[in-house]
């Protein structure tokens, strides 16, 4: 009975002709989108590879910096829901490219006034004061951000290709958290530890005012998505109360089921891009440039992996290359911890890349596989609300979750214990979800691209001949 509940759905399409989209939106609204994401994670970036710095700047005096840290790292997570629910909802009600501008806007003022927050040591309690409100701006506004740009991706890739396409929000992720860290670590190694805690560390979050206005212009150019265009002409508006109830009631399953792979998705992610260089420096013991140095390498290796993990999600479809993902934290995650422990750095980099591919076929499968678990009617709303309270409530405190373990039990493998146990909720997720590669989503006609369009008329016309 259980099993009915979980999977059972309606139908994944209306009916009626293909969309045929053209290439040239289509790639513009990847390319957009991407550079939001970019955006949200050269945030992450800077500031997990900073933690350290952050901490002697804003937390100074108590002898263990580092955890009050992660606890404003972590504390952006608290309104993310909120953002989410409040861009969610309204990105139903009047279209997913306006919330998306309106989104990255707050994402890069937040963050390009973390770089002019005088230190503790100039103004005092109000410097982590107006790091903690920095951060919740952020919160609120990448509440949005994820699941209204896999959703807008989605609804705009043809239905063959979906998985490929969407991938590169991810490319776009990891390259914004490579480009956060590889500045930290050569500003670091130019600068050294002293200058850069004096005023090098301001450097990576005033980078962030330009990028965003960059990804601002992106968006300003895009048009609304076929999918909801399409709904929002033989649709009225919904009220709020209508579109919460839906997503509460009528598609409660899918609402947990996501959350669950969310759980698995944010857990791992948060543990080996964001706490792994703090893991091998502060923990460990390793030397810091050197640390970050693996680390990026890994994330490098992840970048050309990743659409080539989409492009087989389109072909083998998502739930074997999810389940593959959760298998490979299982039986994996220890053995990997193991190898970071030896001190050499062949050791160190074979278990960084192994938990890497782990990641890579998480990451390279999600953002085409969530927003299809959603009609288009409630997609951003419910994905948001779904994603933002699983990642609040163990995304952004995977990192101080992980160090609290290590550090009250006195075993360094903590880490891995905690991914498996995630693994273990996103595979129950896999096993109860239905497919979706290849299909139509729920509530939009099929959605093809020019070229297939092109290939498929012939055969019409013999047909009808």
């Amino acid at each position: 009975m259980l099993r009915a509940f979980l999977t059972a759905g309606s139908q994944a399409a209306d009916d009626g002709p293909p969309v045929v989209v053209d290439e040239h939106q289509v790639r513009r609204a990847v390319g957009a989108t991407a550079m939001g994401n970019a955006m949200e994670w050269f945030d992450f970036g800077i500031y997990s590879y900073l933690a350290v710095v952050l901490g002697n700047v804003f937390f100074p005096g108590n002898g263990d910096e580092l955890i009050p840290s992660l606890v404003a790292f972590s504390v952006a997570f608290l309104v993310r829901p909120i953002g989410g629910f409040f861009f969610g909802m309204l990105g139903d009600r009047v279209g997913r490219r306006s919330i998306l501008a309106t989104t990255i806007i707050a994402m890069a003022t937040a963050t390009f006034s973390i770089g002019l927050i005088p230190s503790y040591a100039s103004i005092g309690i109000w410097s982590p004061v107006l790091l903690f409100a920095a951060r919740l701006v952020q919160g609120f506004s990448t509440g949005g951000e994820y699941s209204g740009a896999s959703t807008f991706v989605t609804e705009f890739a043809p239905d063959r290709r979906r998985g490929f396409l969407a991938s590169f929000l991810e490319v776009g992720t990891i390259s914004g958290f490579v480009l956060g860290a590889a500045l930290v670590t050569g500003l670091t190694a130019a600068l050294g530890d002293a200058a850069m805690e004096a005023w090098g560390w301001r450097v990576p979050f005033l980078i962030a005012g330009p990028l965003g206005a960059v990804g601002l212009y992106l968006r300003l150019k895009l048009s609304e998505t076929p999918a909801f265009a399409s709904m929002h002409k033989r649709t009225h508006a919904r009220s709020g109360v209508s579109r919460l109830y839906d997503i509460a009631v009528e598609h409660g399953r899918v609402v947990l089921l996501c959350m669950a792979l969310v759980l698995a998705l944010n857990v791992t992610n948060y543990l080996v891009l964001t706490y792994m260089p703090n893991y091998l420096s502060a923990t460990l013991g390793y030397d810091t440039t050197h640390s970050l140095f693996l680390n990026l390498l890994t994330m490098m290796v992840m970048l050309v992996a990743i659409p080539c993990v989409g492009w087989l999600g389109d072909r083998v479809g998502r739930r074997p290359v999810l389940l593959a993902a959760c298998v490979g934290y299982l039986a994996l995650s220890l053995p990997s911890l193991w190898l970071l422990q030896q001190g050499s750095i062949a050791a160190i980099l074979t278990g960084l890349l192994i938990l890497a591919l782990c990641q890579t076929l998480f990451i390279g499968t999600t953002p085409s596989t969530l927003p299809a678990m959603f009609p288009t009617a409630i997609r951003y709303g419910g994905l948001s609300i779904a994603y933002n309270v699983s990642a609040s409530l163990f995304g952004g405190t995977a990192p101080l979750v992980a160090e609290w373990l290590v550090r009250i039990t006195g075993n360094d493998d903590m880490p891995a214990y905690y991914a498996m146990l995630a693994a273990l909720a996103g595979l129950v997720a896999v096993l109860f979800m239905r497919e979706t590669s290849g299909q139509p989503l729920e509530g939009s006609a099929p959605t093809i691209s020019a070229e297939e369009a092109d290939r498929s008329q012939p055969v019409a016309d013999a047909a009808a001949e």
